[in-house]
């Protein structure tokens, strides 16, 4: 199998490698951020206020479903690194035969529950009668082509499960940017209505999954399928299905904690959702960065598990601890100087309630963008060592730990619970997670089962 030292993750500097690697995945998901933001914009312009009130009423239900497909195919992700750093080019083809096989039937599934389902979510959330027709219409468009999102992601996944990780990124401006064009095109001339804003999102992902695929078989010889590799699947499957859904119930089950959240600061009055709700768009700085790095962890520690080099990952994690951690550093700075600048971004003249409740979300949050950062690699790294079971533990930890600060320390300490949730969230996690990493490392060196 021809393949570039480049893309090889096993070889090299650990420190610059992940460095090299995880540049596109970052500049992809700041661009992502820009472009969304941008989005709601041209919704707003083009339709009026109650068009972008229905689509930002459908935006946590939209996410949680994304948020399940990104972590569903970044586990076959995570698979297929393992086979590519053994060098089991059999064992590649297999994982991308049975990436492909079970992300047509997920597709099946899960549009089928969506398109069922979108209705009565709908009404159990309270959208009012005014824009509910136009929730709807936004919502089972973007939910009927999940199929579109499924295949952008696992082409995306297994591209930078290889070592590649600039490709993505290309397809990701143009889908970006052709998104754009389409929202333009489908609002204004063509006068579709929200519909057409899901459309173009819908559109805009399928052709860049598509076009990736064509670069990617052009890259990698691996990819050229035969009907060989569709055999006796179900041993890859199952492994597959092991890694894929705690990922994917991981990264969606934060925005059930994320609803309790929110509904306490709904009952806070008009000034603390708009305060809440700009300090929380600029956390998504945060987070997109943290998450990048993940993606960039995971394929490293994938490569390496495979190819049985312990020392190697000890200090790929070593060196994306202290990658993110100065990123973490500069963010929360960053966030804590210019918190009232950051307001005015989203509101106009917002009042000093406002910015006191910005200001309560942001100082209590950013000071343990660290912790995020600790949280983020260990969990990566234990997932890519074939660990599910204890990232799913912390996961269920952030959880009740989230919902628990909100809705039990909120009637004494009202708001300021909904500003230390996270945090305690995120220590609680730690707590488990890096003891459990060591533990695995010293059974890496030991020729033990690691798995926990």
């Amino acid at each position: 199998m021809e393949k570039s030292r480049e893309m090889d993750l096993t070889q090299g500097s650990p420190f610059w490698s992940l460095l090299k690697f995880s540049i596109p995945v970052i500049l992809g998901n700041l661009f992502q951020l820009f472009y969304t933001l941008a989005d709601s914009v041209i919704v707003g312009k083009a339709l009026g206020t109650e068009a972008l009130a229905a689509v930002g009423s459908t935006s946590i239900i939209i996410y949680f479903v994304f948020c399940f497909i990104n972590g569903f195919t970044g586990g076959f992700g995570i698979c297929l690194g393992q086979r590519c750093g053994a060098k089991d080019e059999t064992g590649m083809r297999k994982s991308i035969a049975v990436s492909t096989v079970l992300s047509v039937g997920f597709t099946i599934v899960l549009t089928l529950l969506c398109c069922i389902l979108s209705k009565p979510v709908l009404r159990w959330m309270q959208i009012p009668e005014g824009i509910f027709s136009q929730a709807y219409a936004y919502m089972i468009v973007v939910l009927a082509g999940t199929g579109a999102t499924i295949f952008y992601n696992m082409i995306s996944n297994i591209l930078r499960a290889l070592g590649d990780s600039k490709t993505p990124l290309y397809f990701l401006i143009f889908s970006s940017l052709l998104n754009t064009f389409l929202d333009v095109l489908f609002l204004v001339p063509l006068r579709m209505g929200v519909a057409g804003a899901a459309w173009a999102t819908i559109l805009s992902q399928f052709l860049s999954g598509l076009l990736s695929l064509l670069a990617g078989w052009k890259a990698f010889p691996v990819l050229h399928l035969r009907r060989d590799d569709f055999r006796d699947l179900k041993d890859a499957a199952v492994m597959h299905l092991k890694t894929g859904f705690p990922m994917g119930f991981q990264m969606s089950v934060m925005c059930i904690g994320q609803l309790a959240m929110q509904a306490v600061v709904n009952s806070l009055g008009t000034a603390a959702v708009a305060g809440y709700t700009a300090a929380t768009k600029a956390d998504q700085l945060a987070v997109l960065v943290n998450n990048a790095m993940m993606t960039s962890i995971s394929n490293y520690v994938a490569q390496n598990f495979g190819a049985g080099k312990k020392e190697r990952i000890q200090a790929g994690v070593r060196a994306c601890l202290i990658q993110l951690e100065l990123m973490n550093l500069v963010m929360c700075v960053g966030m804590l100087l210019l918190r009232h600048p950051i307001v005015r971004m989203f509101l106009t003249d917002p009042s000093s309630e406002i910015y006191r409740y910005a200001d309560g979300y942001l100082m209590g949050v950013a000071p343990f963008y660290f912790v995020l950062g600790l949280l983020a690699v260990y969990r990566t790294a234990i997932q890519s060592m074939q660990n599910g079971k204890a990232p799913f533990a912390a996961c269920m930890i952030e959880l009740v730990m989230r919902i628990a600060a909100t809705a039990g320390l909120s009637a004494f300490i009202g708001y300021t619970a909904v500003c230390i949730a996270s945090p305690l969230a995120w220590i609680g996690a730690c707590t488990l997670l890096i003891p459990v990493y060591y533990h695995m490392m010293h059974s890496f060196c030991m020729n033990e089962n690691i798995v926990v």
